[in-house]
């Protein structure tokens, strides 16, 4: 697959304030990015996936290790490489508050050395995909935070760059303007074939728009894959049944056994047991204790893994259990 962005082996310390010890932010990380792809970064704060993301930006300049946009590399050719590359960041930083939405685009356009004349007809085409156009006279700073989001994304595909970063893209926005970015952002990598990066703690955006992850903890990668593969490795089949009776001391002896992994909540006639399957046979042998007893099951209900779930399990250092179960 064509790689538009290769990172290969960066590193980055900081050094301490009044002090001889480093901070190691970021610790010999390496992944890529596929052209057309819309690639999730993600890391708890502190993993070093700010300073990571600076770095591809060329905001910062690592201490070792490599950063190719499109083939150039970065620190080579600096200016050549961001060419390559539009960031929108956190709090619509790349816009300009006492200028109108049309003036932004124009003001930008012409910061990428293209005239008035030049553009006119995509900063047309981008007001009306954005549904911007009947705003293009307002202020930015009189728009909701939502619309001076999609100004922001239009203002990074003015520049018609490869890349698009973005940085918490939907951060703040009511559920309705959320979803109608998320569907701009799909729109933009269909019909543009335009490569976009995500940086966002809203695991629903993840796991609607990304195709793949790269997680970043402690400085390092601990996870670079597929979305869907990484919900059914975490898909450990979790199960609630509501029991109309008690479990006798024996079934739960056996249950501790053969199911480290369970809670059992008994009430005064009828009690509640949780219980984590590693296999989908595991549930006859579940069946066989509360055989023991003929303890009527009132109803089963099975919870269903979520991207959340799986970023927690993994910032946690849960992958390689996980990954145990499942062999």
């Amino acid at each position: 697959m064509d790689k538009i962005i290769e990172v290969n082996q960066l590193k980055k310390s900081y050094k301490k304030r009044r002090s001889k010890e480093y901070i190691h932010a970021v610790n010999d990380i390496s992944f890529t990015v596929n052209r057309g792809e819309i690639l999730g970064l993600l890391g708890p704060n502190g993993a070093g996936k700010t300073t990571t993301i600076k770095m591809i930006c060329g905001l910062l300049i690592a201490d070792s290790g490599t950063i190719t946009v499109n083939g150039i590399n970065i620190r080579e050719k600096r200016l050549g490489a961001l060419n390559h590359i539009s960031a929108v960041l956190e709090g619509n930083r790349n816009l300009y508050w006492r200028l109108t939405v049309k003036e932004n685009l124009e003001y930008f356009a012409g910061n990428r050395g293209l005239s008035r004349k030049d553009v006119r007809e995509r900063i047309e085409d981008l007001l009306v995909k954005f549904r911007l156009k009947d705003k293009e006279s307002e202020l930015v700073n009189r728009l909701s935070r939502g619309m001076q989001q999609k100004l922001a994304i239009a203002v990074a595909m003015l520049a018609e760059s490869d890349v698009i970063l973005l940085d918490e893209p939907t951060l703040g926005l009511d559920v309705e303007t959320g979803y109608e970015v998320r569907e701009l952002l799909k729109e933009i990598v269909r019909d543009y074939k335009r490569t976009i990066i995500i940086s966002s703690h809203d695991m629903d955006v993840v796991q609607d728009l990304c195709e793949r992850t790269v997680i970043i903890n402690k400085g390092k990668v601990v996870t670079d894959d597929k979305v869907e593969n990484l919900l059914k490795l975490f898909d450990v089949r979790a199960y609630t049944l509501n029991l109309g009776g008690l479990l006798s001391d024996e079934q739960q002896q056996l249950l501790l056994q053969k199911f480290p992994q369970h809670e059992y909540t008994p009430d005064t006639y009828e009690s509640i047991l949780q219980i984590n399957l590693a296999k989908s046979e595991e549930i006859y042998d579940l069946f066989d204790v509360l055989k023991l007893e003929t303890t009527p099951v009132e109803s089963i209900d099975r919870s269903i893994v979520n991207f959340e779930q799986i970023f927690m399990k993994i910032v946690k250092g849960d992958t390689a259990d996980e990954m145990a179960q499942s062999s």
